[in-house]
């Protein structure tokens, strides 16, 4: 396969994913349930449907070096947090304590984000 080729159906199998809309919003709650940061909560930074990740707070932070720049004067290391796949994060559940699968519910006209496990409504 040519590098065109394979481009094209790269960029072919991203496009996919554009039109599934996560469960997961900025500036949710969430629980990595997965990984090195198993157990961690956090805010949801940004969403990326695209590519179906997501930036969490504290979780999955490396390690960026960068050049002396007016942002960076003194250059260096700078620990940034890196996206998270969806699959690997569950959105948190205040009354249940802990992260886990979440039920979208009609109320009217609107939609409604509740757990499974007790049925309270999930707010961002």
């Amino acid at each position: 396969m040519g590098a065109h080729a394979h481009k094209k159906l790269k960029a072919m199998r991203r496009a996919e994913f554009k039109h599934s809309v996560p469960v997961i919003h900025k500036d949710d709650k969430v629980q990595v349930i997965s990984g090195d940061d198993r157990g961690k909560i956090g805010k949801v930074l940004n969403v990326l449907p695209s590519r179906q990740r997501v930036v969490v707070e504290g979780a999955n932070v490396v390690f960026r070096h960068v050049r002396k720049s007016p942002k960076y004067p003194q250059g260096g290391r700078v620990e940034r947090e890196s996206p998270i796949h969806l699959s690997n994060v569950a959105l948190f559940c205040e009354k249940c304590g802990k992260g886990g699968r979440v039920r979208i519910e009609m109320d009217g006209d609107k939609k409604v984000r509740t757990c499974v496990k007790c049925g309270s409504r999930i707010t961002s």
